[in-house]
């Protein structure tokens, strides 16, 4: 048997989507604005990074090619690729662009329904449904119900919500209703439950997640969102490939927020970091620990939450770059007969208008040591990369997807 290792660089698209006009995204691309903005030093920041994008390690596994099997050439220089890493991308079949649609889609669960969204109106959430969580809540009431990005909503509501005990409650184009709460004056587990009934009321309308957002500090100019956020995600509808290891005998280690993205179905070990470079710590742990027919799933939300979503592009390259230097030691820790894939759920393009999530395609890179990598394509669902997990793992084929392992396994 072997082990597999699958990091998810959470919203790093690769633009290319043919249905993004849909979503009002035709030409945003995650990748392509932030490397071409290095390039035309756009992207410099003093004290954080200046000239091009230098992220050689991801490089050298085929992360331009992979741009450019998305539909987008030129992201970076030419680079030797090491022994054993491939290159593709995959397009998403999934209704929308949200995270759970992008993970639960690579883990051989594609979302094939609508999921319940608010309108962008004032009020956003019904009334109905606001009684509720202020009744079952024992609240007074609450704060924001509109669509907003969370840091700007919390430096401008946090002092109202610190003097009248009414959350913070907003929504986005995604299916999802996220609740910030301060965790000295309202309360950290206070906030948990109430998120966990906000989950129960959410239900009837299909809406994906309820999320926790807790934060800190003692006015507008300091209040900072924590480490202790918390999702409270429906189940997938069937079985993803974290269940499928499981069965067959295999442990998963959940990194991230992964844990929360599967309402903790089929995970064996969940484990939580703040911010990429602890989370990139807590991954390389679980490498450690991982034995034959284990599965390691990270997700890196701080390329999402802290620069996609604020639109900082200097800070988003900053990140690519750190993590980028980051990655030998993760592959020196691969032994023959591991694999492991650098991957996206959706994409975040920080040059784009507004704060939310744009449809893209996004990258495949990744290592297998002994064989001879390649290039797979562009794949048509997102699918296909939990299928390549299970098949190298020896699980029978899901219902989603094909495996691309043929396309890298050596040549009769």
């Amino acid at each position: 048997m072997a082990r597999a290792f699958l990091f998810v660089l959470d919203s790093f698209g690769t633009g290319g989507a043919p249905d993004a006009a849909r979503f009002g995204d035709a030409g945003a691309n995650t990748f392509g604005h932030i490397a071409r903005a290095c390039a035309e030093g756009r992207a410099d920041a003093a004290g954080l990074r200046a000239g091009p994008l230098a992220v050689q390690n991801m490089a050298s596994l085929g992360l331009g090619l992979a741009a450019a099997t998305a539909g987008t050439a030129g992201t970076l220089p030419p680079a030797r690729l090491l022994p054993g890493a491939f290159h593709g991308a995959a397009q998403e079949v999934s209704s929308g662009k949200d995270t759970p649609s992008g993970h639960w889609e690579i883990a051989g669960c594609p979302v094939l329904f609508d999921w319940g969204y608010f309108p962008d109106t004032l009020p956003a959430l019904p009334k109905h449904l606001t009684d509720a969580i202020v009744t079952e809540g024992e609240l007074p009431g609450i704060l924001g119900n509109c669509h907003a990005s969370g840091t700007e909503i919390i430096e401008r509501l946090g002092e109202e919500h610190v003097a009248s005990g009414k959350p913070i409650v907003y929504t986005s184009v995604d299916s999802v209703i996220q609740i910030a709460g301060h965790e000295a004056h309202f309360g950290l587990e206070r906030l948990y439950r109430l998120c966990e009934t906000v989950r129960r009321l959410a239900d009837p309308l299909n809406i994906g997640r309820v999320i926790a957002r807790p934060f800190t500090g003692q006015s507008a100019a300091t209040f900072t969102r924590t480490g202790n956020r918390r999702d409270y995600s429906v189940p997938p509808p069937e079985a993803t490939l974290l269940d499928r290891v499981v069965a067959h005998g295999g442990r998963t280690f959940a990194i991230g927020k992964i844990g929360d993205i599967f309402a903790h179905r089929g995970i064996t070990q969940a484990r939580k970091a703040h911010g990429n470079m602890a989370m990139f710590d807590t991954a390389l742990s679980a490498m450690d620990e991982a034995g034959d027919g284990d599965l390691v799933f990270a997700n890196f939300v701080d390329f999402d939450s802290e620069y996609g979503h604020r639109r900082d592009v200097a800070g988003y390259a900053a990140a690519l770059e750190a993590f980028d230097a980051r990655m030998p030691e993760a592959l020196e820790r691969l032994r023959e007969g591991d694999l492991i894939i650098l991957t996206a759920d959706h994409g975040n393009d920080p040059t784009w208008s507004g704060t939310d999530h744009t449809r893209e395609r996004i990258p495949i890179v990744g290592l297998a040591p002994g064989l001879p990598g390649g290039d797979v394509g562009l794949r048509e669902t997102f699918a296909d990369i939990g299928e390549t997990i299970a098949a190298h793992l020896g699980l029978p084929p899901g219902r989603h997807g094909s495996s691309f392992l043929s396309a890298i396994l050596p040549h009769a």
